[in-house]
């Protein structure tokens, strides 16, 4: 029943409207997209390795993550990212630097544009606060009428939200 309704997201699609990917690397993921049927869709997805798998599976994942959201999608114009600088630990730092080199070094294969946007910016435009706790970014993304499940859904959500509203930094 859901590979019946993938063709009608790539349906009718508008090329002047850009579809833009928006994402909080993490283990747990965060993900928002806006399509170029300027439908938004968020949500999470894991990529921590079970106890039998080697820690590069999380990476193969990722990227067939990628692929699959590129396929269910129609195109991806522009992808978005959370970029940290700073990391409460070593393994935390690791993951994201692992999952940001797969990232980067798949869309420079499909010549798709991407870009970091620090943590502080994500968060003053969400907030107005540059260091807004985890609550009140999904307070924030929850009062312009959306439903994160968690602070990476959220984070992914004012990423996106971002994006559209100074056409990436640039307004």
């Amino acid at each position: 029943m859901v590979a019946a309704a993938l063709p009608a997201l790539a349906a009718k699609p508008n090329p002047s409207t850009p579809s833009i990917l928006a994402l909080d690397l993490g283990s747990t993921t965060g993900w928002a997209i806006r399509n170029n049927r300027c439908r938004i869709l968020h949500g999470t997805a894991e990529f921590r390795p079970t106890r039998f798998e080697g820690g590069g599976m999380r990476y193969l994942r990722f990227g067939r993550w990628l692929d699959q959201t590129l396929e269910v999608t129609g195109g991806i114009d522009a992808i978005h990212y959370e970029e940290v600088r700073r990391h409460a630990g070593t393994d935390a730092s690791h993951v994201y630097g692992g999952l940001l080199a797969t990232l980067t070094a798949w869309c420079e294969d499909r010549s798709i544009p991407y870009g970091g946007v620090p943590v502080g910016t994500i968060k003053r435009f969400a907030t107005g606060k540059g260091n807004a706790d985890k609550a009140a970014m999904i307070d924030a993304v929850r009062k312009r009428g959306f439903e994160p499940a968690d602070d990476n859904e959220a984070d992914a959500i004012a990423i996106l939200l971002w994006a559209l509203e100074t056409a990436g930094g640039m307004a």
